[in-house]
């Protein structure tokens, strides 16, 4: 990030990590706390490396980096990690294809060593440990929720009926009250899922199974919007890399360390900074080692969300004929 970026980030956070110089010793000023953090939590290097780089020790490296994220989470996390204006987003995405939509949802694995407690618990479908970060993201790639912190073991549609933001949708709370008419269909502000997640009235997923042409138009409408939270999950791992060295934490410190890198990659989108296609490069020579596993489909519907679902891919038939 640029200077004015990272000094209005230490601006922000100063006031919980400002510590008093003691007779012993001075306390390390906000400034360099909050580098130390950021190079920490962007680079795959060790906590020895970390510590080398900026004159500090190795334990004080583990006690900043922790002191950061809890700041940035308590600061920052609530007003960045949010829904915004809601008309820009469904404007952006009926731009791309797709009508009253609010947001594309998905699930990452984040890989981790191996915990001391329920270790098989954590193995993914790829075989190595991992927590799951679930993420809804708007039209620009920005996150406007997430949940962090669930085993590597378990299936997405199980992470997401058990995230405050199912509860939200289900209860009509998350999106202000905002439905259109598709075909004689009252359809509310959906989002789009892969097949893992369950078909609802506000969730859209593609057609499985045997596809005609109007079902695969429908899906490829779907998948071109639904791209841009798989892109924002690759510049979240670009950017801050520490996502991909199996974070060397406790299972208490995980969550809270993925949870600032999301505050910091809006912050980051936000302010429009560089983004280096080299990190794209060596996130994928990482992703080689760490391949995402695939959730199996679930075959839940509702039958409202099956008629909303059926009326959209007329409307998208429809208009390709026009």
């Amino acid at each position: 990030m640029r200077k004015a970026t990272f000094m209005g980030l230490c601006a922000e956070l100063a006031p919980t990590l400002r510590r008093r110089d003691t007779r012993l010793r001075a306390a390390l000023p906000v400034e360099k706390r909050v580098a130390i953090a950021i190079w920490k939590l962007a680079t795959p290097d060790s906590y020895r490396s970390v510590a080398n780089q900026f004159g500090v020790g190795k334990s004080t490296v583990g006690m900043v980096l922790m002191q950061v994220c809890t700041a940035i989470n308590r600061t920052l996390l609530r007003r960045t990690v949010t829904l915004g204006n809601v008309q820009d987003i469904v404007d952006g995405f009926a731009q791309m294809g797709f009508p009253n939509c609010g947001g594309a949802i998905d699930g990452t694995h984040i890989p981790i060593l191996s915990p001391p407690h329920l270790a098989s618990e954590y193995v993914n479908r790829k075989g190595y440990f991992s927590v799951v970060l679930q993420a809804l993201v708007d039209h620009r790639g920005r996150f406007t929720d997430i949940y962090s912190g669930w085993p590597g073991k378990v299936h997405d549609a199980r992470i997401f009926r058990n995230s405050a933001l199912f509860r939200r949708l289900r209860a009509g709370t998350f999106f202000p009250d905002r439905k259109i008419t598709v075909g004689d269909v009252e359809m509310p502000t959906v989002i789009l899922g892969d097949p893992a997640y369950p078909l609802m009235p506000w969730l859209m997923k593609p057609y499985t199974g045997k596809l005609d042409r109007s079902k695969d138009r429908f899906n490829y409408r779907l998948s071109r919007c639904r791209m841009t939270v798989e892109c924002a999950f690759g510049r979240l791992k670009a950017r801050w890399r520490c996502l991909y060295g199996k974070l060397d934490l406790g299972e208490s410190s995980i969550s809270a360390v993925i949870s600032a890198c999301c505050t910091l990659h809006n912050i980051c989108e936000g302010k429009g900074e560089r983004f280096s296609e080299e990190w794209t490069s060596e996130v994928r020579r990482l992703e080689d080692e760490f391949a995402q596993p695939e959730s199996r489909a679930t075959r839940e519907a509702q039958e409202r969300a099956s008629r909303i679902r059926d009326a959209l891919r007329e409307q998208f038939d429809a208009e390709s004929q026009q």
